[in-house]
């Protein structure tokens, strides 16, 4: 039996690929000044501006729990805190404290560094037509369409 004939590559799995190992080389270098890429992306978008935890969750790509976690451990560690919004008095916000800021633009020195390295692999010429050519790649799939079908459980 012969397999069907692919008429494109395979290009999730091609970013699949290239996405875990540059997640991966991003977590070890991060972890060299122990944070995570998921504590890192938090404490950059709380210092942009003033955001509650779920717009955090939001623009991290993380769902509640995980965030509640990540949150956990930022504060554990003194690098932010919950306070309560100036402009919202029932909401909180993630406030990044000095420590965490400093973890922050260290941290950003090093993905920077990374991302570089993980584009220097390509001719100058095609890095900033790649990196636009992935920006809209990732802008048309936010909407996500149909979502998987889950089958019921048996019992």
């Amino acid at each position: 039996m012969s397999a069907p004939e692919r008429t494109e590559r395979d290009v999730t799995g091609l970013l699949n690929m290239a996405g875990h190992a540059l997640s991966n080389r991003l977590a070890a270098a991060l972890a060299g000044i122990d944070l995570t890429p998921r504590m890192q992306c938090v404490l950059v978008h709380a210092l942009e501006e003033e955001r509650t935890q779920i717009q955090l969750a939001a623009l991290a790509d993380l769902d509640k729990t995980t965030m509640v976690s990540t949150i956990d451990e930022l504060e554990r560690r003194g690098l932010a805190e919950r306070r309560p919004s100036s402009t919202d008095r029932r909401a909180r916000i993630i406030a990044v404290t000095e420590k965490g800021r400093l973890a922050a633009a260290e941290g950003q020195r090093i993905v920077d560094e990374v991302h570089t390295d993980a584009l220097s692999a390509m001719p100058d010429a095609a890095r900033a037509a790649f990196v636009e050519a992935l920006a809209q790649l990732a802008d048309t799939t936010r909407d996500q369409g149909p979502q998987p079908v889950r089958r019921p459980r048996g019992r």
